[in-house]
């Protein structure tokens, strides 16, 4: 009769747990998302995970919380509240603190990954399978694959092939991807529905751009979402795109025309003309009004490749023509462009805009216009005090002068003769010239009623002491 060992009962134990889903901020104590009965029987760890979940629909956030009496409890591995909040520095505790631990045995007693509420509970097994022969502490290479969005077609489910490097991983998002029912993988980051992989995914476009060692962007969107949005195709303006796409998670820029290349290879494995009418269409959208010579040359295959279809030209005679002249412009294809031809492609028009985006445009001209008239009244401001205060310090040096003259008048009335009187009445000369400079010079202050824009550079220097570049 053959013996059955604890590890044993306790592997078939654990193959039969449901992850259940958890809300963000729960809490539990042991099983499944913390260990139990280690490193002594009897001791239970607790588990606590935060507010953020991933495109795969588990926590980004989880802490394990070990029993108090563990040896170095206090360290710098277990940083601020006493808390292993990664694998890593778990790892590292046990291989330093247990030196004897088997640690791939520790981490397949329990899940460290825990799924959200978002997704649907589902079966794990928490240790490999093995034969009897096989060694049962090899490391656990389950994977749960849960779908946010309800996506049973999500590329998050369908197994990765095998690469010989380190796959990428998709940036943590807590934006968009907080939001319940949003996955990564699946969900158009413009109208939040789930894309479609239909003829090889030609529909969305994907941002691989590198946002960190070994983590890219990740999102989605839909091809006809991103043109609508003036966020693909060639848009002006201070975007400023060329056939290119512009993520507006990470802001990086996506080379179109490569993605418009497949399409002409996904077409040669479409059955239905419609199918393949709808993706050149789509190609146009993408490519018409670009600058690019490579753009242009393939906007020109696809619209001949097009006109030849409309001109009823079978799917098997379009893609045995020789791949080169593809490339090039076909000469039977301008024979073949009669008013009919012409008029069906007149009928393939671009996706137009829809109204929110000249609302937006409207709405961010009249900020621009709100911006300068701000600055131009602050600045018409400031010229006004300027000139206030020169003005009334010319008004106040002509009363003081007004003032003297009339003193000294005063004075002379008192001695029409003698040496006094001549000096006295030389003094209200010199008073009356002095007066008569500064009224002209006040005359040529009050230029500043026209603005300063059109009063003479002179003028703002010497008296209103403004440098004004030529």
């Amino acid at each position: 009769m053959k013996t059955i060992t604890p590890y044993q009962r306790n592997r078939d134990a654990l193959l039969r747990l449901v992850l259940r889903g958890v809300r963000p901020m729960e809490s539990g104590v042991g099983l499944p998302y913390a260990p139990e009965n280690w490193p002594k029987p009897g001791d239970t760890w607790r588990w606590r995970v935060g507010p953020r979940v991933n495109g795969k629909g588990t926590f980004v956030d989880r802490y394990l919380y070990p029993p108090k009496h563990l040896p170095e409890f206090s360290t710098e591995i277990l940083r601020k509240g006493n808390a292993f909040r990664s694998r890593l520095s778990l790892e590292r505790y046990i291989r330093r603190v247990f030196p004897k631990a088997d640690v791939a045995k520790f981490f397949a007693s329990f899940s460290w990954s825990i799924p959200s509420t978002g997704g649907v509970a589902q079966k794990q097994c928490l240790y490999p399978v093995y034969s009897s022969d096989e060694d049962p502490s090899r490391e656990l290479k389950s994977h749960i694959a849960v779908c946010k969005a309800g996506n049973d077609k999500c590329s998050s489910l369908i197994p990765p092939p095998p690469i010989e490097t380190e796959p990428l991983t998709t940036m943590p998002c807590d934006i968009c991807c907080s939001e319940p029912g949003f996955c990564t993988e699946c969900s158009c980051i413009l109208c939040c529905k789930s894309i479609s992989l239909e003829h090889k995914g030609y529909s969305y476009i994907k941002c691989e751009d590198v946002v960190g060692e070994g983590i890219i962007c990740g999102h989605v969107a839909h091809v006809t979402c991103a043109l609508r949005a003036y966020m693909a195709g060639t848009v002006g303006g201070s975007i400023g795109l060329d056939a290119e796409y512009y993520c507006r998670r990470c802001d990086a820029r996506k080379d179109l025309v490569p993605h418009v290349h497949r399409f002409l290879e996904i077409c040669q494995t479409v059955k239905f003309q419609g199918d393949v009418e709808k993706i050149l269409t789509l190609g146009i959208c993408i490519l018409r009004g670009t600058q690019r010579n490579n753009a242009k040359a393939l906007l020109s295959c696809i619209e001949s490749t097009l006109v030849k279809l409309k001109c009823g030209w079978s799917l098997e005679d379009v893609w045995n023509v020789d791949t080169p002249t593809l490339w090039s412009d076909v000469s039977d294809v301008g024979e073949a462009r009669d008013n009919d031809t012409l008029q069906g492609l007149q009928d393939v028009t671009p996706i137009e805009p829809i109204p929110f985006n000249h609302e937006a445009e409207a709405h961010k001209l009249e900020e621009e216009i709100r911006d300068v008239l701000k600055a131009l009244r602050e600045a018409q401001e400031s010229e006004y005090r300027i000139a206030e205060a020169r003005l009334h310090a010319q008004k106040e040096c002509l009363v003081d002068l007004y003032r003297q003259l009339e003193k000294e008048k005063t004075e002379l009335s008192r001695r029409v003769s003698g040496r006094d009187g001549d000096s006295l009445l030389n003094d209200v000369l010199k008073r009356l010239d002095q007066i008569k400079k500064e009224a002209t010079k006040l005359k040529e202050m009050e230029e500043v009623a026209r603005g300063f824009g059109l009063t003479p550079t002179g003028i703002l220097e010497e008296y209103f002491h403004l440098r004004v570049d030529e």
